[in-house]
């Protein structure tokens, strides 16, 4: 069986502006590594034979993030002028798609232990068309209602409305597995597999199978996600962990920390009080201050004694700062509340 796999990592990632002002949504780090590096070593620990990667927004810098294989597994990159959508992107790669007996397809700005294996086996013997990763554990009415799934675990409807009756509601977790085949009258174009693929499919009678996992799984789709995710993975297992250190980061003495995680080349100086706060590469916080529930964005230089609870910390640019809205500026920094 030729398994092959498609990460889909082409989005603007407006929400997490100005994060991914700099850097796309699919490169951000999560403990050191390129949140789609976590998924396509996954993939090569699965037997993923080859792995490919569609690029738009800031695509060269997620291929120099992500280098040309992973544990021995290649990468194929396409690069995408216009975002052609999560089905449009396998046109360009219908070639390398079409060599797979099984093809799993992955949101690359996901994070999950995923369960690859166990996803795989669930569709070898199930027999639908497609097998859908559904978290049990997300909250459908921040996801459109999620998925209708019946009683035997099939999926009935995309997109719940709050009247309709179905046995259990799920989100969609980011991955899933299809028959290359399924993919045969694929046109150019954009297109989406819910609206394009999955929607006519259930209308023709075709069975489109869902596997619950409890395994958390985030959508990285705010800077307040992107924080509680990095936090989670780093600590949900670890409850005695107080602090997560990246490589040539700096925590000097009487710095205090707790569930609290410091990126590559960042600095935390001594008094410095940190607590359920993520502080992104090349960051420094200085003397004294003390951040709860905080994201500081790359780079930036929080001053000393600074008091802040529950904000994206960014730094402020020439003329339009790229704030979210509702962000203030103080001095040279930009402020924004945490949200969702």
């Amino acid at each position: 069986m030729r398994l092959r796999a498609v990460v889909l990592a082409a989005g603007l990632g407006t929400r997490l502006r100005p994060l991914t002002g700099t850097e796309p949504k699919p490169a951000l780090p999560v403990a050191g590594v390129p949140v789609a590096g976590r998924t396509l070593a996954l993939l090569a620990r699965a037997g993923c034979e080859a792995a490919a990667v569609n690029l738009h927004h800031l695509g060269d810098r997620l291929r120099a993030a992500l280098g040309e294989s992973v544990a021995g597994m290649p990468l194929v990159y396409s690069e995408e002028a216009e975002v052609q959508g999560t089905l449009g992107a396998l046109w360009p790669l219908r070639e390398f798609c079409a060599a797979a007996d099984t093809l799993l397809v992955i949101n690359g700005d996901s994070l999950c232990r995923w369960p690859f294996g166990r996803l795989l086996r669930a569709h070898r013997r199930g027999g639908a068309v497609a097998t859908l990763l559904l978290s049990s554990r997300a909250d459908p009415a921040e996801f459109g209602g999620g998925i209708g799934v019946d009683r035997d675990g099939d999926i009935v409807t995309f997109g719940v409305a709050a009247e309709e009756a179905v046995a259990r509601r799920r989100v969609f977790a980011g991955a899933h597995v299809i028959d290359p085949r399924r993919l045969e009258k694929l046109a150019e174009g954009p297109a989406d597999f819910v609206g394009d693929l999955y929607r006519p499919l259930l209308e023709r009678g075709m069975r489109i199978a869902g596997l619950e996992t409890r395994r958390p799984w985030q959508d990285l789709g705010t800077p307040e996600r992107y924080r509680r995710a990095v936090l989670e993975f780093l600590f949900r297992r670890r409850p005695w962990r107080r602090r997560w250190t990246g490589r040539g980061a700096r925590v000097e003495l009487d710095a205090r920390l707790s569930r609290a995680a410091v990126e590559a080349g960042a600095v935390v100086e001594r008094g410095v009080r940190l607590r359920r706060t993520l502080v992104m590469p090349g960051a420094r916080v200085v003397r004294g201050a003390v951040l709860e529930s905080c994201l500081v964005g790359f780079g930036v230089r929080v001053p000393t004694g600074a008091e802040v609870t529950g904000q994206l910390i960014t730094a402020a640019t020439s003329g339009r700062d790229g704030s979210q809205d509702g962000g203030s500026r103080v001095g040279e920094l930009v402020f924004t509340p945490l949200v969702g």
